[in-house]
C-alpha cells in the first residue's frame, strides 16, 4: 500500500521529552524500559541464572527495537502510554507471546483501576486545570462538565460502552493552552483508541464526529452553534430551510431546490438516524461527501441525504412525497446510492452515473477523440472501460503513411496518463480499464503493461486492464491447441462476432494465415498464453479476465449492438459504439438490513427495490451528460445497475458460514428475489412512463429474461449450465412482453468500496477480509471490528483483552486460537481461509438471474499455476460473464499497537504487504521479484461506488 504521508524526520533518543499521565514532563531513560521488560520475562519465566541471562540478551535487543521505533516517528514529545504501546508491540513481533499477554491484561487492569480513580476524584475538582485557546488567541476555562455532557451523550443508549474511559484519555491528552480544534478532536481519538475492544465504540466515535459537524454546519448556516443532539433534533427543520438558501448562495445547490415545499421535508427528517454511524462511516461522509464552501462543512447527514432524494425527485409529479420517500429509503441505509449519484444530486452538476463503456476506432481522430472522452467523463465521476480491439496492431500497414503501425501500447499510455491528470476535483482519483481480445497482435505486449520492469514508455503503471476471452480461447486451452494472433485491420468483424459466428470467421482466418494471405500473424499454444495470462495476473493483479460470449450471448440487447468489453470494475456489459457511449447508474440493496428474525425479510427487499429502480431510472433524465454520445446512449437504452452489499452480514445473521451448500443456496435464492422485484419494478416503471426505446426486438420483448438467457450460453459451448427456480416466472414474462420494460438492463453487482463503508456494511458480495484489521482509504486509517464475532464471543465469555491480543497476533483470523468454538471458526472464516471455489460457486448461482454481470474478487492464500489454472477455467465453465481483482496473500502483518502518529492519525491494526508469494511451476513461469500486489486495502480502490 503506498504511503500517502510524508516521511518524518527521525528524532535522537537524548532528544525525546516524555510526558507522565499527570502532564507533567521527564527525560527519556531507554534504562526504564529495559528494566520494565526485564520484570515481565521474570514475571513469566522465573528467575533462574539461567533464564536471567537469556532475559539480558533478549530485553536488551527489544530496548533497542522500542527505541528506534520511538525515535523513527519524528515526534519530539511522547506520552509514557505510547512507549508501552511500542514495548507491546516489540513483544509480539518477537514471538514472546506469554510475556505479551501478562502485559497486555497488566495495563488493561492498570487503566482501568486509573479510570475509576479518576471518576471518584473529578467532583472533587474545584477549579478548571486546563485553559483553552480560541480562534482569536483569548484562553478560557475549559469547560469539563460540557465535555463530559457530550461523551455521556454519545454514549448513550449504547451497550458496553461507559464515557469514564474515553473522559480519561480525553484528559490525558489535553494541555493547557490547547486549541478549540485540538479540544473537539481528542474526545474522537481517545473513543477511537477503545473500538478494538469495544467495537460500539466506533459509533462513540462517529457520534464526537457528529458534535463537530454539527457546530460547524449549523454556525455556518443559522450563525447559531447547535451543541448537543437532543438540541439539533429540535433545531433541524429550521435549519434544513436555511441550509438550501446558503447552498443555492455560495453556488453548490441546484436553485430549483427552493422550489420544494422545504417546510414539509425538513419536518420529514429524522434526526436519530445521525446517531447510527459508525466511524469509519462517518469520517468518510464528513471529509469527501458533505457539501463545504471554503473548507467549512455546512451540511449535516439527514440534509444530504435529503438533498441527494431532491436531487432524484425533480421531475416527479409529487416531488415532496417522492423525495420523502428517496430520503427514507437511503437514509435507512436498507439502499444506497453509488458515489457520483451522491456526490452531485441536487447540485449545479448533476452527473450522478457511475460508469461509461466505449470502443476506441482505428483512427487517429477516433482515438484521441475517446482519450479526450475519457476526461470530459472523469471530470465529474464515474469510472471508464475502453475497448482496445480495434486499433491496428505493431506492425500493420498505415495507408496513409505507407508505414507501419506502433500498435495500441503507446497510446495506452496517454490514456494512463490522461486519468492521473484528470482526478474528479481531487475527490478520487480518474480510473480507467483498458480492454483487448485475445486474438490481439498486441496481446503479449499488452499483458505486461503493469509491470515494474522494462520501458517505462510502454508502462501503464495507474491504467487498469483487462482480458477480453472469447469462448474459443478457451475451449483451445482446454483442447491444448494452436492460437493465431491478428491485426484486427485485417480481421475487422472478429470484433463484432461472438458464439459460433465468431468461430467460424476465426477459423477462416486461421486458413488464410496458413496459406499466407494475412500479413501480421502469430500462431502459438493456447496454453502458453494461457499461463502468462494467468501469470501477470498474479504478479500485477492485471489484466483481469473477462468472457466475451456470456456477455453477448446472454444480452438482452443483442438486437442493438454488441457489448465490446465491461468497464472499470467488470460489472457492466453494455453496447458500445462509435456513436454510443454506454453509460450505467448504480445503486445498491444492503442485505443484511433485509435480514430480520434471522430469516429474509421478503416484504421489505420487494419496497425496497420498488423504490430504489424509480430513484436509478429517475438518474438517466436528470444526470448531466459531458459528451453527446452518453445521453443518446442511456436515454435510448436506460439501463440502470442495481447491486447489493453486506451479503457477509447477511450471512452471519443467517449463522452460515460462507464455504458451505447452504451459504451458495441463500446467494441462488436471494437473488432470483432481487431480479424478480427488479424485472416487475421496471414493468411497473414502463406500464407508467413507457418502455424504453429500443425495447422491440430485444430479448425482453421475446420474453426472454436472465435465467432463460442461460440456453444460449449452454448451446453455444455444447454443455448444460443451471436454470433452477423456485419462483414462478411465467406471469412475469407475460407481463414482460406485454407491458414493456423501463429499463434494458437492471442488475449489476458493483464492488460498493465506498458506500458499504458509509452505512457500515460489508462490501458487496466480499467475504471478510478480517475480523481485526486497519481499513485505509483517503479519510486515513481506521481500526476495523467484526462486531457479530464480538457479540458471538461476549456470549461465550470469550472477549477479552487476550482475545484481542490473539486476534491481531494471528491478522484476525480465528483458526489458531484453540478455546474458539469449531462453529465460530467456520461462521467466521475470513477470505484467504476459504477455498475460493466456494466463491464461483455462489457467484454462478447469482450471475444466471443478473441481466450484467457482478464484481467478483478472488482469493488464493497459498498461489501456485495449477490453483490458478483450475480457478479461472473453473469461473469461465460455471458461465460468469466477468472476475475482477485476484487477491492473493502477501506476507502480512498485523501491528499490534494503538497510539496516534505524529500526523494526527491513528495507528492500530496495520496490513503491511511484502511480494507475494512465488507460483509453482511447472505450469506458469516465475513471476518477477518485483511483483505489483494489489491490496485489498488500497486507499484509492473507490472506482465504482
Amino acid at each position: 500500500m503506498p504511503d500517502t504521508h510524508h516521511a518524518a524526520r527521525p528524532v535522537a533518543a537524548d532528544a525525546l521529552l516524555i510526558l507522565r499521565r499527570d502532564g507533567r514532563p521527564a527525560a527519556f531513560d531507554p534504562g526504564k524500559i529495559n528494566r520494565a521488560l526485564s520484570k515481565a520475562f521474570l514475571a513469566v519465566e522465573g528467575a533462574s541464572a539461567a533464564v536471567s541471562h537469556r532475559i539480558h540478551e533478549v530485553t536488551a535487543e527489544l530496548t533497542e527495537q522500542v527505541v528506534a521505533a520511538l525515535t523513527r516517528h519524528g515526534t519530539q514529545t511522547l506520552h509514557i502510554e505510547d512507549i508501552q504501546d511500542q514495548v507491546e508491540l516489540a513483544l509480539m513481533r518477537g514471538g514472546h507471546h506469554k510475556v505479551a499477554r501478562a502485559y497486555v491484561l497488566y495495563r488493561e487492569q492498570r487503566a482501568q483501576e486509573r479510570a475509576a480513580a479518576a471518576v471518584v476524584a473529578a467532583p472533587a475538582a474545584a477549579a478548571p486545570r486546563w485553559q483553552v485557546k480560541g480562534a482569536d488567541g483569548t484562553l478560557r476555562p475549559l469547560d469539563e462538565a460540557a465535555l463530559a455532557a457530550l461523551v455521556a451523550e454519545s454514549c448513550a443508549g449504547l451497550p458496553d460502552v461507559s464515557p469514564e474511559p474515553v473522559l480519561a484519555e480525553t484528559r490525558r491528552n489535553i494541555y493547557d493552552g490547547i486549541s478549540e480544534d485540538e479540544l473537539a478532536q481528542a474526545p474522537i481519538l481517545a473513543a477511537r483508541t477503545l473500538i478494538e475492544q469495544e467495537p460500539n465504540y466506533s459509533t462513540v466515535s462517529a457520534r464526537l464526529l457528529l458534535a463537530v459537524a454539527r457546530r460547524e454546519a449549523t454556525g455556518f448556516v443559522t450563525g447559531l452553534p447547535v451543541r448537543s443532539q437532543a438540541e439539533m433534533a429540535e433545531a433541524y427543520p429550521d435549519y434544513f430551510t436555511q441550509y438550501v438558501a446558503r447552498g443555492i448562495e455560495v453556488g453548490l445547490l441546484n436553485p430549483v431546490l427552493a422550489q420544494f415545499d422545504l417546510g414539509r421535508l425538513g419536518a420529514s427528517l429524522k434526526p436519530e438516524r445521525d446517531l447510527q454511524f459508525q466511524y469509519l462511516g462517518f469520517q468518510t461522509l464528513y471529509d469527501r461527501y458533505l457539501l463545504q464552501t471554503k473548507g467549512v462543512r455546512f451540511e449535516m447527514p439527514q440534509a444530504f441525504f435529503m438533498r441527494v432524494a431532491m436531487g432524484l425527485a425533480l421531475n416527479e409529479i409529487d416531488r415532496e412525497a417522492r423525495a420523502i420517500e428517496f430520503y427514507d429509503l437511503i437514509s435507512s441505509f436498507d439502499f444506497m446510492c453509488s458515489t457520483p449519484t451522491l456526490f452531485n444530486s441536487g447540485t449545479r452538476h448533476s452527473q450522478l452515473s457511475s460508469c461509461f463503456l466505449t470502443s476506441v476506432p482505428d483512427d487517429l481522430d477516433g482515438i484521441f477523440g475517446s482519450i479526450k472522452d475519457n476526461a470530459l467523463l472523469a471530470k465529474y465521476s464515474g469510472g471508464i472501460g475502453n475497448s482496445w480491439t480495434r486499433v491496428r496492431g505493431l506492425g500493420a500497414h498505415i495507408r496513409g503513411t505507407n508505414g507501419a503501425s506502433q500498435g495500441v501500447v503507446p497510446f495506452l499510455k496517454v490514456t494512463n496518463d490522461t486519468a492521473i491528470a484528470v482526478n474528479q476535483g481531487g475527490k478520487r482519483k480518474g480510473a480507467v480499464c483498458a480492454y483487448l481480445e485475445s486474438w490481439h497482435i498486441d496481446v503479449e505486449e499488452f499483458l505486461d503493461l503493469r509491470k515494474n520492469t522494462g520501458d517505462d514508455r510502454r508502462r501503464t503503471h495507474d491504467m487498469n486492464t483487462a482480458n477480453w476471452v472469447p469462448d474459443l480461447f478457451m475451449q483451445r486451452v482446454e483442447q491444448d491447441g494452436e492460437w493465431t494472433l491478428f491485426s484486427p485491420d485485417e480481421t475487422p468483424d472478429l470484433h463484432d462476432l461472438y458464439g459460433i459466428p465468431f468461430r467460424e470467421a476465426y477459423e477462416r482466418y486461421e486458413a488464410k494465415a496458413k496459406r499466407g494471405e494475412m500479413n501480421v500473424h502469430k500462431t502459438i499454444r493456447a496454453v502458453d498464453l494461457w499461463r502468462r495470462m494467468l501469470t501477470m495476473l498474479f504478479e500485477t493483479g492485471h489484466p483481469w479476465m473477462t468472457f466475451k460470449d456470456p456477455c453477448n450471448l446472454r444480452s438482452p440487447q443483442r438486437h442493438a449492438g454488441v457489448v465490446h468489453s465491461s468497464n472499470l470494475c467488470t460489472e457492466i456489459t453494455l453496447n458500445t459504439s462509435d456513436t454510443e457511449v454506454a453509460v450505467c447508474n448504480l445503486g445498491s440493496i444492503n442485505m443484511g438490513q433485509h435480514i430480520v428474525d434471522g430469516a429474509l425479510d421478503r416484504a421489505r427487499l420487494q419496497r425496497t427495490i420498488r423504490t430504489a429502480m424509480r430513484m436509478l431510472d429517475n438518474v438517466i433524465d436528470v444526470n448531466f451528460y459531458t459528451i453527446p454520445q452518453a445521453r443518446r446512449s442511456n436515454l435510448r437504452h436506460r439501463p440502470i445497475g442495481m447491486g447489493l452489499m453486506g451479503f457477509q452480514d447477511a450471512l452471519h445473521a443467517l449463522r452460515l458460514p460462507l464455504a458451505s451448500e447452504e451459504a451458495v443456496r441463500f446467494a441462488d435464492e436471494s437473488m432470483e428475489l432481487v431480479s424478480y422485484h427488479a424485472i416487475e419494478a421496471s414493468v411497473e416503471l414502463a406500464a407508467e412512463r413507457g418502455a424504453y426505446a429500443s425495447f422491440p426486438g430485444s430479448l425482453w420483448s421475446q420474453g426472454v429474461l436472465p435465467v432463460d438467457s442461460i440456453k444460449y450460453v449452454s448451446e453455444a459451448r455444447g454443455e448444460a449450465l443451471d436454470q433452477s427456480a423456485t419462483l414462478d416466472w411465467e406471469g412475469l414474462r407475460e407481463r414482460v412482453k406485454t407491458t414493456g420494460m423501463r429499463n434494458s438492463n437492471t442488475m449489476a453487482i458493483a464492488p460498493t468500496a465506498t458506500i458499504s463503508n458509509i452505512v457500515g456494511a460489508t462490501q458487496s458480495i466480499e467475504p471478510t477480509f478480517r475480523n481485526l484489521y486497519v481499513k485505509a482509504n483517503m479519510s486515513g486509517d481506521f481500526t476495523v471490528v467484526n462486531p457479530a464475532l464480538v457479540r458471538d464471543l461476549k456470549a461465550r465469555g470469550l472477549w477479552d483483552a487476550v482475545m484481542v491480543s490473539d486476534l491481531k497476533y494471528y491478522d484476525g483470523s480465528l483458526g489458531p486460537i484453540d478455546r474458539i468454538p469449531d462453529e465460530l471458526k467456520a461462521l467466521y472464516a475470513t477470505a484467504f481461509e476459504v477455498d475460493p471455489s466456494w466463491l464461483i460457486e455462489a457467484a454462478a448461482r447469482r450471475q444466471k438471474w443478473i441481466d450484467q454481470a457482478q464484481s467478483l474478487n478472488l482469493y488464493l492464500a497459498n498461489p501456485n499455476g495449477k490453483k490458478l489454472d483450475q480457478l479461472y477455467r473453473l469461473a469461465w465453465k460455471r458461465g460468469l460473464k466477468t472476475t475482477y481483482y485476484l487477491r492473493t496473500q502477501a506476507a502480512t502483518h498485523v501491528e499490534k499497537s494503538t497510539m496516534t502518529r505524529s500526523d494526527g492519525k491513528l495507528n492500530a491494526v496495520k496490513l503491511e504487504a511484502a511480494p507475494a508469494p512465488v507460483p509453482a511451476a511447472p505450469v506458469m513461469s516465475a513471476p518477477s521479484a518485483s511483483a505489483n500486489v494489489c491490496l485489498l486495502d488500497d486507499p484509492t480502490c473507490e472506482a465504482c461506488q
